[in-house]
């Protein structure tokens, strides 16, 4: 059971400043817009699901992908913290954003808004590029091993990624309530811890990726 926990915490660890429910509750709730509070949860309840399926299939095809496209993992890894580590420091120095809770922001019509639940709701919004690089990073990693191990590992990577869309589903169902409680000064400032924590976790995928690929070619980094 210690693969399982460990890629259980690692996924969760690694995917969380990424998906960043309540970040991605703000956004959500700016894109929607003034409506009833059960379209709320049933947008919710769908863009869950959705992610949950999209990470599951990286986590799947990942190794398949990345072996189809003759990409090795160091190279993913490599690119993957660069564009991590990009997107971090951008949330990091960006202004704050206006109150996503503005009254003056038009109510869209529920129709329109289930056309949107996988683009823009789950991918780019919920689960990003960097959410995908991460998952096919963590898939190639739990790939590795027995076939026990293999299983534990991919076992432990999906209860993440259950726990994670749990999270999403809890803050987009809420993400009005969520937006009058938080004062914005405090909104900002947590922002910015998890993007700052982004920026890290891009900057050590890319060191890791870097390492190993100047280990092929005999260099050992210090």
């Amino acid at each position: 059971m210690r693969e399982f926990a460990q890629f259980f915490a690692l996924s969760f660890s690694a995917l969380f400043p990424l998906i960043n429910p309540i970040g991605s509750a703000l956004v959500f709730l700016g894109m929607v817009g003034i409506t009833r509070p059960e379209v709320y949860r049933t947008l919710a309840r769908k863009i869950a699901i959705s992610t949950f399926l999209f990470l599951f299939a990286m986590d799947v095809a990942g190794a398949a992908v990345l072996k189809l496209f003759g990409i090795s993992l160091p190279v993913v890894q490599l690119a993957g913290g660069l564009v991590v580590a990009a997107m971090g420091w951008g949330l990091l120095n960006q202004k704050e954003a206006a109150g996503a809770s503005d009254p003056s922001l038009v109510q869209t019509g529920p129709a329109e808004l289930q056309g949107k639940i996988f683009y823009p709701f789950t991918f780019p919004v919920t689960a990003g590029p960097g959410t995908l690089v991460v998952t096919l990073t963590l898939s190639a990693h739990a790939s590795k091993g027995s076939i026990v191990d293999i299983g534990l590992d991919h076992l432990g990577l999906l209860a993440g990624m259950v726990l994670l869309c749990g999270s999403v589903w809890i803050a987009y169902a809420y993400a009005p309530k969520i937006a009058a409680k938080i004062p914005p000064s405090t909104a900002h400032g947590v922002l910015r811890v998890i993007a700052f924590v982004l920026l890290c976790i891009g900057v050590q995928i890319a060191w890791n990726g870097l390492s190993s690929l100047l280990a092929s070619l005999g260099i050992r980094p210090h």
